[in-house]
Formats: structure tokens, sequence, C-alpha cells
């Protein structure tokens, strides 16, 4: 069997309790566990989600802005047998309106923090959600970028982010979990769970993880066991919101 490369491991610590609750979601939710379930991926690229999704048997749609991300999705969801079920469309938010008719689950993951109106692209997800739909919501946390910045030195820079400063750089605006909850109750989305992505994941050695054995495992299982205790959130990196309309 062959093993994992340096890259799946990482990405296995990155994605994995966002995976946990997603699997969850769809395997709990009556709708979405006795058919066919109609996702949209926004911002899905090359479809490390939507890939694996169409093999457990949905259809999902990927918009994503990226000509060269929509070609691997093609190449991608051909390879693993269910191009059938993946389609990739040019767009983003502010195009959703106009691609999708309806959806049972929208995925944003890490998409927010780069609009220009996180309100409005919120209003929009909400307005394509079939009623009991979902939202599965990635979004970068501020608490953890503040300590990040200091941590490497740039201490004006976290003290600037530290009250919701200039939200840019390479990696947008950061949200604290009140504000994303403020955001999706006034797009007419009920936040049902929460989970800390990441508390530890960026603090490891990346070489431990490629020459450790195991190292990788013990990791994982970490990350799924603090990602919904409340008192390890700040630390998290990313923020996994799940919401209903």
């Amino acid at each position: 069997m062959q093993q994992p490369s340096a890259s799946e491991r990482r990405q296995s610590v990155r994605t994995g309790v966002v995976w946990d609750g997603v699997r969850t979601l769809l395997e709990t939710d009556p709708t979405l566990r006795e058919q066919q379930a109609r996702i949209v991926d926004v911002g899905g690229g090359t479809g490390g989600f939507a890939v694996p999704l169409a093999e457990l048997g949905h259809r999902v749609q990927v918009i994503d802005p990226s000509p060269d991300a929509l070609a691997s999705l093609d190449r991608r969801a051909r390879e693993r047998g269910v191009a059938d079920r993946v389609t990739g469309q040019q767009g983003d938010l502010s195009d959703l309106a106009d691609l999708v008719d309806e959806a049972d689950l929208v995925l944003c993951h890490g998409v927010l923090e780069m609009v220009e109106d996180p309100a409005a692209s919120l209003a929009a997800i909400g307005g394509v959600l079939r009623p009991g739909g979902h939202l599965s919501l990635v979004v970068a946390q501020r608490h953890a970028a503040v300590v990040a910045r200091a941590m490497a030195g740039h201490f004006q820079a976290a003290r600037e982010l530290l009250d919701g400063g200039p939200a840019a750089g390479r990696g947008g605006r950061r949200f604290t979990h009140d504000e994303v909850d403020d955001l999706l109750r006034g797009a007419g989305l009920d936040p049902t769970t929460v989970h800390g992505v990441r508390v530890f994941a960026d603090l490891a050695p990346g070489s431990l993880l490629d020459l450790e054995p195991g190292a990788t495992a013990a990791l994982v299982e970490l990350e799924r066991s603090v990602a919904t205790r409340p008192e390890y959130r700040p630390l998290a990196a990313q923020l996994h919101v799940l919401a209903r309309r």
C-alpha cells in the first residue's frame, strides 16, 4: 500500500476537523442522508472537497474564478470516475444567484476573508440555500493571527490586527467567533456548530510530521479532541461553522 506523501499528511492535519464536521452533517441530517445532496463548493478550486463528496454519491457544483483550477478539477474528477457528478463553473460569490438554482449544502471555505462585503456574500449564500439547507463556513480567526504575528516579531502588525485593523495581507481579513455569529444571523442563517481548526497544527514543526512515525495521526487525533472545546478556540487558526437556513 502506497504511503501518503508529506503534503498529503500535512493536508490531513489541516482539513481533518472540517471533514469530520461535513461528514457528520451528511450522515445525520435526514434529508441529506436519504437522497443525493445538491452541494455547491464556492472557491472549491481543484476539488479537494468536491471530488470526495461526489465519491460519496452527491452531486457537486464547484464555482471558482480560476480556469486553471477548474481544469485540474475536471482532470481529477475524471481520474476518480465521478465526472458525471462534478461540474465546474467560472465565477465567485457575486455570481452565485446567476449560477445556482438551489442547494442543500454550500461550502464556503477560506473565501469570506477575501470578499469586500462579507454580509452581502453570506446573504447571497442564504439566497440559494433551500429552506433547511446548510452552510459549511471556514474562516481565518483573528485571535490566532495576532498571536502568530507577535511570535514572528511583527509586534506593530499584531497590535493593528488586535482590534480589527488592516484586514489585508495575503490572507485577507480575520474574524472573531462573535463576528461570524452576527454575520450569519444577519443573513438569516442559524449557526448550529463551531469547531476550532488547526489549534496546534501550525505550531508543530513540519519536520516532526515528516520524520516521526505516527506523528501525523496523533496530531490529527489531538486536533479532533480540542476542536469543540471552547477554551482552545481562541488558539485556532480557523473556525469551521455549520449554519442552517
